[in-house]
């Protein structure tokens, strides 16, 4: 398949160009910020607290949350804490963002990717099973643009050898299982508040724990192993007895946090609406399969829409032609040196099948009903 010849570089975001992504701060965000400035705290302060308690009681089902710099942040926290040391082996998906595994190389730990299903891009559970041995410690899933992975079956084998599973919930928030609130069923799940997520921070994360004895430690870890309650309650011992990181998240991005979290409902609502539409317009179009599309069993998220198309540069290449920015936002992760150690030899045939195909469309709560049926007539006009 030949690679576009025209520029693909970001587009300028203006009226006449529909771009991949854009931020969402509302106003209330925006005054949030400014009236935390103006406080004593702008660092981890009381905002940050109250933020991990509304996110909580409204994603995870009041289980302890850990706010912190960033997903990527929460995820390392999170193979620390579900017990990871060096030479012992995951299961980690083979197709996702970088971050979820490159905290595996910080830890010394042996990764296994599992291929990708080519029906959903989340990881194959087939594949999952034939990787299992008394040596992997914990698996680690992510629901792509939004669409739950198939929980009850990764459940069934991690209790089959009695390891955690660890979600990377970065699409997620908003998602459900089954009816279950994803944030709510796993020994650890990572949200992400990068600047173009559902929820953003400018950026940041939030670790969920179902184990609640393992919070203080979390807490510690998260502030450089110091005791943050005992020093500022004047009794702290002055000693730290573990490797800490500065993992904490500010009053600042909290304040933007709390706001976005009042403001959610409303604005996921537009997200699923839009998929919808995407979905309707698309459906039946020749040469072209959506991603995520019809499970009655579990709730998207609808952070992004992604298509499997025939000569997926031509269709790409079009819709740049009329103002549509669209592109590959993840890539397979064996195609990065720094993971050939745990690549080579392996072969991943479901990924190799969809690499060049899939093409994730723009979607965002800057769009309109009128911007989706634009990119769609611009599809179904063929390529």
């Amino acid at each position: 398949m030949n690679k576009p010849v025209q520029d693909m570089s970001i587009m300028k975001a203006n009226s006449e160009n529909i771009v991949l992504f854009y931020p969402h701060v509302s106003e209330l965000a925006k005054s949030s910020v400014m009236e935390t400035l103006d406080s004593r705290w702008i660092g981890q302060g009381p905002k940050v607290k109250i933020f991990e308690e509304n996110f909580s009681k409204k994603f995870a089902s009041n289980l302890p949350a850990i706010a912190v710099g960033s997903g990527t942040d929460a995820l390392h926290l999170s193979y620390i804490l579900a017990g990871l040391k060096p030479g012992d082996e995951v299961i980690a998906p083979l197709f996702t963002c970088t971050a979820t595994n490159i905290p595996f190389l910080y830890m010394g730990v042996k990764i296994n990717f599992a291929d990708v299903d080519i029906n959903t891009m989340n990881m194959d559970i087939n594949h999952v099973r034939q990787l299992m041995s008394d040596k992997v410690k914990a698996i680690i899933c992510v629901h792509y643009g939004g669409l739950p992975c198939d929980m009850d079956e990764l459940q069934t084998i991690a209790n089959e050898y009695n390891i955690p599973i660890i979600e990377d919930a970065a699409h997620a928030v908003g998602a459900k299982y089954k009816g279950i609130d994803i944030g709510s069923i796993s020994d650890f799940t990572m949200f992400s508040f990068q600047a173009i997520k559902h929820i953003t921070t400018g950026d940041g994360g939030m670790l969920i724990i179902k184990n609640i004895d393992l919070i203080d430690k979390a807490e510690r870890i998260r502030w450089f192993g110091i005791d943050r309650k005992s020093k500022q309650a004047g009794i702290w011992e002055n000693d730290i007895t573990e490797i800490g990181y500065k993992y904490q998240m500010t009053d600042i991005a909290a304040a933007m946090g709390i706001a976005s979290l009042s403001e959610f409902d409303e604005q996921s609502q537009i997200r699923k609406s839009l998929f919808q539409v995407y979905e309707e317009e698309l459906a039946g179009c020749a040469r072209l399969r959506i991603i995520g599309s019809g499970y009655k069993d579990r709730e998207h998220a609808a952070w992004l829409f992604t298509v499997i198309v025939e000569e997926r540069y031509k269709l790409q290449e079009k819709l740049r032609d009329n103002n549509i920015e669209s592109n590959q936002v993840h890539f397979r992760n064996d195609r990065y040196s720094i993971f050939k150690e745990f690549t080579d030899g392996k072969l991943f045939p479901n990924m190799d099948k969809i690499e060049d195909d899939y093409l994730v469309l723009p979607l965002h709560t800057k769009m309109t009903v009128e911007d989706v049926k634009r990119v769609c007539s611009v599809i179904k006009s063929g390529w």
